[in-house]
């Protein structure tokens, strides 16, 4: 890791990372990123992660960046999924079962449609 020293390095790294994200956006791969904060797992978060990565596997869908994070930060809210297409802004899920988990992968990745009555405003 990086030492940063000087408010330089800090605009650098920064630099360095808006770059890295904008390449991945060109490309218009789909960012996936799953709350397994404590307060996440205990609402079923890994349940919701695994059906999203049985889904990208069964169906062998390509292109599709999963991650995963700590708390969001709503944790009334568990599971949280937020999803990134290409340039587009992103949009977080709540109260995410492993059945909704499945349709944001056929319907907001795979067709592009935001399923209006998950979506949290984060």
């Amino acid at each position: 890791m990086t030492t940063i020293k000087s408010l330089e390095d800090l605009k650098k790294i920064r630099e360095e990372a808006l770059e890295k994200r904008k390449v991945k956006t060109a490309e218009g791969k789909a960012l996936v990123t799953v709350a397994m904060g404590t307060c996440g797992i205990a609402a079923g978060a890994r349940e919701t992660m695994k059906a999203v990565l049985d889904i990208i596997e069964k169906e062998n869908i390509s292109g599709i960046i999963v991650s995963q994070t700590g708390c969001i930060g709503l944790c009334e809210k568990e599971p949280i999924v937020q999803v990134t297409i290409g340039s587009e802004p992103k949009v977080t899920y709540g109260k995410v079962t492993p059945e909704i988990a499945r349709r944001i992968m056929k319907e907001h990745i795979g067709q592009g449609k935001v399923i209006k009555d998950h979506v949290v405003q984060a």
